[in-house]
């Protein structure tokens, strides 16, 4: 689960006038059901407590959901899960993406998914190789939200 303090500082964050673009509507219990029926995953809880309060939000770099920012993408998570479990169908990042899920991509549209032990990895598109870059959720964000 997110910390408290972490918790407490993206609210805050959020809730700045300026700000309000970074997030979007909360996800409610009906669409995570459904986005986890149709990609046969169980999101992991710090997601869902992220996209529960946030919506699909940028805290460092984009955390898609059902409803994004505006100062990133339409996609949703179960769009971006589809879409890279067929670029990289056959591939090792291929299977990981078959019990994992999309959540963010990097700057080069390389995919950033939760895997089902919690860890987050990217998929180099170019390569197929995938790098472990947090062993959760949490971590990542704690690592990436910096307040301006």
């Amino acid at each position: 689960m997110l910390k408290d303090e972490l918790m407490e500082r993206l609210y805050h964050f959020f809730g700045k006038e300026d700000n309000t673009s970074l997030v979007a509507v909360p996800a409610n219990d009906e669409q995570i059901a459904d986005a986890e029926l149709r990609l046969h995953v169980t999101f992991h809880a710090d997601y869902i407590q992220f996209i529960k309060a946030f919506g699909g939000g940028y805290a460092g770099l984009p955390v898609h959901a059902f409803s994004n920012g505006n100062v990133f993408g339409n996609e949703t998570v179960v769009e971006l899960t589809m879409e890279f479990r067929q670029q990289f169908m056959g591939s090792a990042a291929g299977k990981q993406l078959q019990d994992g899920y999309v959540i963010s991509m990097n700057g080069c549209g390389d995919p950033i998914m939760l895997n089902s032990k919690e860890e987050v990895l990217i998929c180099y598109h170019d390569s197929g190789e995938m790098d472990v870059v947090a062993r959760s959720f949490a971590e990542l964000i704690e690592s990436n939200f910096y307040e301006w």
